[in-house]
């Protein structure tokens, strides 16, 4: 036994040896030698003796092969190594095995499969199994038992050991060898996959028959003459039959077919290599005598010949479909209703774009489509929708007839009186001229109005920040520039050359503080004293300035509505509004006219009156200023609320009255807006939330009393301001007054002093807008400091802007910017008078 280079075992013949050729080459060439050495004599006779030799060695040669005791060994043939190439290269595996079971031959694939790397590893088939499962031992035995009796056997069976775990096709072959030997040829196949295939192969075909036996419909398949070779359980269930029935030939259709189906399932019309299929409505007799009516759908092919081979049935339950029948009645009777009752505008297009019919909301949304034209009876889409927006419904429409999904909305204009707008949503759809289009309309003019008014509003927002801030560094110069101008004052007299210059300085510094006033009120960051107000008695006592103000050209009308609400504003402020809305009524009509103030009270149901999405429904007091002026164009309207637009001329009007009356309004809560019809003037609308007074009124607190004449004090103050020009000139204002002043530049800096001057500090003046540390937050410090002296907080903002940032019940003071000399000192002494 030996393993040769290919991996295989088996037996070879004897291999030759070189000792056996070589021996007689010497005796013979020994022979020779001493022949040549010797006497001659001597010579003679080794040379008689060596001849005789080698004729006995022929002599005995020759009978032995004549006897077959001797064989010339033939030459390995072609055909003998191709064989043994063939057997060792085969994937399977194979393996020769004698009567007594010892190994002749095993190729490398059963090499491979028994993982023996030498003989002693290598294992019969009949070991394989050994303590495997019983299937695997009992199969093996089989194949052991018919190699022993010299026949051929083959089992499949599962071997579930390592190596050779799997599926296994085993195969025992005998074998004739020379000399009436007896072999055994045993091959072993891999068969794993094709197991795994059929398994999967028999579960799809599993979940198929459940499938098709728990149908909500009966299958069945039968021959030519009626005998049914398939049933599903669910016709089964229905004719009270066994499944085991099906197919051997024991059931036939005639018996669960009245005479009447019988026959007219028996007429078919012979076509050769035709399909027919035939609908029938009849009723199964089941094995207990009762009938069931289905509908019968059965298809027959026919062969060549015209003969018919086997038909395939589907059997459904008649009453079933009576019941959807209903519904379907049913639902043709809700569909027009919900049709026309859903608030969605839906209309059905033809390919032309003509509607071939719409619900009542596409009327009420597109009333131009809705209407006939006069070439048809039925109307088109595109005059429902306005000129520059057809180009887009064209393409929308285009590419529902070539069945294009999705088709992006489109967004169109409305034809008709106002700014009306329409999303259109189009899906493709199939009529009887051919392709046409679904419309679902959806009103968008709230949307947009609204979506315009958050756009203006943001703007609004947007503009009023940028005017606060530039209102806050305006301030701090012009409370410089007054400052200064007021010390310039008390070093000059009135009859000084300089003081009128000085002067001119700080009433143009006072006229600058007014716009920025005007700034800061459309930003909302203006200081206001609300208080509760009757609308009537204040008008009343504005009538005479109001009338001065509008000039003889002009009649101005006061109508008051009845039983007014109270409202709470500024009394300053709200004059104010009045004022410039009367005034800009007045410039509107240059040649005289009529200005109607009116006031009433306005309900929350009133509201939608107004046309203005944006505003509430909630109780409001009205003040409403018509002219019959020249009227706001359309394309201006959004703008006059903003600061600087004005439709004056240059250096007639500053563009800030309208934008202060928005702020004033919208910082007291209310709203301010405009109508003007073409030709009819303007009417400007306010309107103030009512005010409902608590069931106790907390009474005003006595005005405090007026400081003395004597400004000077004493004192250490701490002044807080980062702009230096107003640090520098309120230092020298209150020190000219005998006051300490300790400065610092930000509310860290403020810290820093109190830290080096503690328990000296009297009053602190801060400024609220600051780097590093605002005012607000270096309160809280102070506090946590253990200062207990009182705060003035200066600042261009209003005090609401910064006062929730304190500390709750904490007092303060406030100077708003920009304020003169007197005002710092005054706001001091009265500070420190009430300390």
């Amino acid at each position: 036994m030996m393993i040769d280079q290919r991996g295989a075992f088996g037996k070879t013949s004897r291999a030759g040896s070189l000792a056996l050729i070589f021996a007689p080459m010497i005796l013979i060439a020994g022979a020779a030698a001493l022949v040549l050495l010797a006497p001659p004599q001597t010579a003679v006779m080794i040379a008689t003796a060596a001849l005789a030799l080698f004729a006995g060695i022929g002599v005995f040669a020759t009978f032995a092969l004549s006897a077959g005791l001797l064989r010339v060994a033939e030459r390995g043939s072609r055909g003998g190594d191709l064989t043994r190439f063939v057997c060792d290269a085969n994937p399977d595996g194979l393996i020769a095995t004698d009567a007594n079971g010892a190994i002749l031959y095993a190729n490398r694939a059963y090499r491979a499969f028994c993982a023996a790397s030498s003989l002693e590893e290598l294992r019969p088939v009949e070991r394989l199994a050994g303590g495997g499962s019983p299937e695997a031992s009992e199969a093996v035995y089989r194949l052991a038992q018919a190699a022993r009796e010299g026949r051929a056997h083959v089992e499949e069976t599962r071997l579930c050991l390592s190596p050779g775990a799997g599926w296994r096709r085993i195969e025992a072959r005998p074998l004739e060898l020379s000399g009436a030997q007896r072999a055994t040829l045993w091959t072993v196949a891999d068969i794993t996959r094709e197991r795994e295939q059929q398994e999967t192969t028999f579960q799809e075909l599993r979940r198929a028959i459940d499938c098709l036996d728990n149908a909500p419909a009966g299958f069945f398949s039968c021959r030519s003459d009626g005998t049914i070779d398939y049933l599903n359980a669910t016709l089964a269930s229905w004719l009270d039959c066994d499944l085991a029935e099906a197919g051997s030939g024991g059931l036939k259709l005639g018996v669960f077919l009245s005479d009447d189906g019988a026959a007219r399932i028996a007429v078919l019309d012979a076509t050769p290599g035709a399909v027919k299929t035939q609908i029938f409505d009849l009723e199964l007799k089941r094995r207990n005598g009762q009938t069931l009516p289905v509908r019968l759908i059965r298809r027959v092919a026919f062969d060549a010949d015209g003969a018919a081979g086997p038909s395939y049935g589907l059997a459904v339950d008649r009453a079933s479909i009576a019941e959807r029948s209903e519904d379907a009645r049913l639902a043709e009777t809700r569909f027009p209703r919900l049709f026309e009752a859903t608030p969605i505008a839906i209309a059905l297009l033809d390919g032309q774009g003509r509607i071939l019919r719409s619900n009542a909301a596409f009327a009420r949304v597109m009333p131009e489509a809705a209407k006939p034209s006069d070439s048809s009876a039925s109307g088109s889409i595109y005059a429902g929708v306005a000129a520059r927006d057809r180009t887009a419904l064209e393409l929308a429409l285009a590419a529902a007839g070539k069945a294009r999904s999705p088709i992006a909305p489109v967004d169109v204009a409305l034809p008709g009186e106002g700014d009306r707008s329409a999303r259109l949503f189009i899906s493709a759809s199939q009529e009887e001229d051919g392709s046409g289009a679904t419309i679902f309309a959806l009103d968008t003019t709230e949307q947009r109005a609204l979506q315009t008014n958050f756009a203006q509003s943001q703007k609004m927002q947007a503009i009023g920040q940028l005017a606060g801030g530039v209102a806050h560094d305006f301030n701090n110069v012009l409370t410089a520039i007054i400052g200064f101008s007021d010390l310039l004052l008390a070093n000059h007299r009135p009859t000084d050359p300089s003081f009128r210059d000085i002067m001119q300085i700080k009433q143009n510094a006072i006229r600058a503080a007014g716009l920025v006033r005007q700034l800061l009120a459309f930003s909302r960051r203006q200081t206001l004293r609300p208080q509760v107000l009757q609308l009537g008695d204040v008008l009343s006592e504005l009538q005479m300035l109001m009338r001065r103000l509008v000039g003889e050209k002009i009649h101005l009308e006061l109508r008051h509505g009845r039983d007014l609400w109270l409202i709470r504003a500024d009394l300053n402020q709200f004059e104010q509004v009045i004022v410039n809305l009367i005034v800009n009524a007045r410039d509107a009509m240059p040649d005289g006219g009529e200005i109607l103030l009116k006031t009433r009270n306005v309900a929350p149901h009133e509201c939608d009156g107004f046309e203005e999405k944006s505003l509430p429904a909630a109780e409001y007091v009205a003040i409403e200023v018509e002219d019959c002026g020249h009227g706001v164009p359309p394309e201006v309207r959004d703008k006059i609320f903003e600061p600087f637009f004005t439709t004056k001329e240059v250096g007639k009007g500053t563009g800030l009255g309208l934008a202060m009356v928005y702020g004033i309004v919208k910082q007291t809560g209310g709203f301010v807006f405009c109508s003007s019809p073409p030709g009819k003037g303007a009417t400007f609308t306010v309107l103030l939330p009512r005010h409902i007074p608590e069931a106790v009124e907390t009474t005003v607190p006595p005005e405090r009393a007026k400081p003395a004449a004597d400004l000077t004090g004493r004192g250490v103050i701490l002044l807080v301001e980062d702009e230096e020009a107003v640090r520098a000139f309120a230092a020298r204002a209150l020190a000219s007054r005998g006051y300490s002043v300790l400065q610092a530049g930000s509310g860290v800096e403020a810290l820093e002093v109190v830290d080096r001057n503690p328990g000296k500090i009297d009053l602190v003046v801060s400024d609220v807008v600051m780097p590093e540390m605002d005012g607000p937050t270096m309160f809280g410090e102070l506090r946590k400091r253990g200062v207990k002296a009182k705060v003035i907080f200066v600042s261009g903002y209003a005090e609401e802007a910064f006062s929730k940032n304190l500390p709750e019940g904490e007092d303060f003071a406030f100077l708003p910017k920009p304020f003169s000399l007197k005002q710092l000192i005054e706001a001091v002494k009265g500070t420190a008078a009430a300390s």
